[in-house]
Formats: C-alpha cells, sequence, structure tokens
C-alpha cells in the first residue's frame, strides 16, 4: 500500500524562559520516525505535552520543525496546500455566517463560483446531516452539530489528508460517541487519509486501522498497533473480546509514558 505521510528523523524545539532570567531550549519531538499510509484511519496517543498536536501542527502547516524530513506523497511538506484539512477541538465557526455559508469559507478561497460552493456545500451537508440546518447560525446549533459542520467544512474542499486534533474533546460523552460512529461513517464512504489525536484509548480502538503510542517528552513513537477488528464496526465492539485486549496492550504501554509525567507533576495526579 502507498506511504502517504513520511516522518524521518523530525525534531521541534522552542525557547522558554528559565528561572534565571534566561532561555533554555525545550525539545518536544525528537528522532520521530512514522509511516501513514494511504486511506488509513491513524490515531496518535500519548501523555499531555508528548508533541502529539505539535507533529499535526507541523503537518497541518501551522508550525515549523527545526531537523529532520516529511514527505507527504513522496514530496517534502509545503508550508501551505489545500490537498490537508484540519478539525480542531474547538468548532471555530464563523458565527456571522449560517451553516452554508461556513462550509463555502474555504471554497471561496479556492476561488469557486457561487454556484459551484453552493452544490458542494450542500452536498456535504447531507452527507452529515445537516441539510435542514443550511440556513441556522452556529449559536442555533447544539455542540455535536456544530462539530459536524466544522468536519463537512473541511471536507467540503476536499483535502487529501483529514488532521483531527481531538475533535470531541469538548463533547458530553453521550454526544461523543454518537459523532465517533458519525466519523466513521463518513470516512467509510470517502476513506481519505485521516491522522487523529485523542487522549481517549477506547475512541482510538474504535476508529482506527492503527494506533501509535509516543513516549513522554521528548515525543518519539514507542509503539504502533494495529487494530485487528473488523469494519464496519459499530459501538458493540466495546464489549468484545478483542475490543479488551486491545485496550490492556494499548493501556500498559501508554500508563509507563503517563507516569513518567506524573513523576514531575505536583501530587502525582495520573491523566492521559
Amino acid at each position: 500500500m502507498k506511504i502517504k505521510v513520511q516522518a524521518r528523523r523530525l525534531c521541534r524545539e522552542f525557547n522558554v524562559k528559565n528561572d534565571r532570567g534566561g532561555k533554555d531550549t525545550l525539545s518536544v519531538l525528537d528522532s520521530f520516525d512514522l509511516d501513514i499510509l494511504e486511506g488509513e484511519f491513524f490515531s496518535i496517543l500519548g501523555p499531555s505535552g508528548c508533541g502529539k498536536s505539535t507533529f499535526l501542527n507541523i503537518l497541518a502547516g501551522l508550525d515549523d520543525f527545526d531537523r529532520g524530513e516529511i514527505l507527504v506523497d513522496q514530496e517534502p511538506l509545503k508550508k501551505r496546500s489545500f490537498d490537508r484539512g484540519m478539525v480542531f477541538q474547538s468548532y471555530a465557526l464563523l458565527p456571522w455566517r449560517t451553516v452554508l455559508e461556513n462550509l463555502e469559507v474555504g471554497l471561496e478561497i479556492r476561488n469557486i463560483n457561487r454556484r459551484g460552493r453552493r452544490e458542494i456545500a450542500r452536498h456535504y451537508l447531507e452527507m452529515v446531516g445537516l441539510s435542514n440546518f443550511a440556513n441556522q447560525y452556529p449559536h442555533q446549533l447544539s455542540g455535536g452539530m456544530r462539530q459536524r459542520v466544522a468536519i463537512a467544512r473541511v471536507l467540503a474542499y476536499r483535502p487529501n489528508l483529514l488532521l483531527m486534533d481531538e475533535p470531541f474533546a469538548a463533547l458530553d460523552a453521550q454526544t461523543r460517541e454518537l459523532m465517533q460512529i458519525e466519523l466513521l461513517r463518513i470516512w467509510e464512504a470517502d476513506k481519505k487519509t485521516i491522522i487523529f489525536v485523542t487522549h481517549s484509548i477506547d475512541e482510538a480502538i474504535l476508529l482506527s486501522d492503527r494506533v501509535a503510542i509516543m513516549t513522554a517528552r521528548t515525543g518519539r513513537i514507542k509503539e504502533i498497533i494495529d487494530i485487528d477488528i473488523p469494519r464496519p464496526r459499530t459501538e458493540e465492539i466495546r464489549g468484545s473480546i478483542d475490543f479488551a485486549r486491545i485496550r490492556q496492550n494499548a493501556w500498559g504501554l501508554l500508563k509507563e509514558e503517563v507516569q513518567k509525567v506524573n513523576a514531575l507533576l505536583p501530587g502525582g495526579l495520573m491523566t492521559a
């Protein structure tokens, strides 16, 4: 299968102030190597601060890297490209525009005419089940509906690579589970390459073909787990023996890294 994204010896460093008034170098990613296949749903798990979102921001062109190499479709990463789309944790919708008009934002940037924009936007609104809300404004929608609009907006300008940074983290538990199944349905219909950052092991297993476990800072790939559960998937797989087996393995790998982070925190509160 074709490799969509290749990262080799990737390093990202930041200058931070120290207690003496000078600056120290904070290394977030170091010797980060990863291959992601065309058309796969790939998730990244890791403790807070390990560099998951940093890697996604670099891929999206929102951040730079200091050393190493990233290839997309065998070509060096471009700073700006319509071939990549990003869905954030916050909905980032324009409050003065209707749902339909929000979907047209990227299409306007690409200079697609009004009739073409409307046709494409309506298609993707229908895909996420929101055709009846085309003329509503973001404040008139629930959190789950707003996130569906955000996903549809990215899909509308047809990127080849979809980057998702904890897109369901702000939703309540019930809505989050519904959105996971909705995303699976959309992905099955479109089969775009998705790189999905999450703190939820269950979410990663449910959605993904493979899941990467990252080390605590400085972030590297610790292990990649194949999710050998047949598709299509529904929420019922959470109760399966295979799901429990994969979850136990993933948590064992992740727990070690979370404990390293906790050792540096007051009170030792375990978070992932």
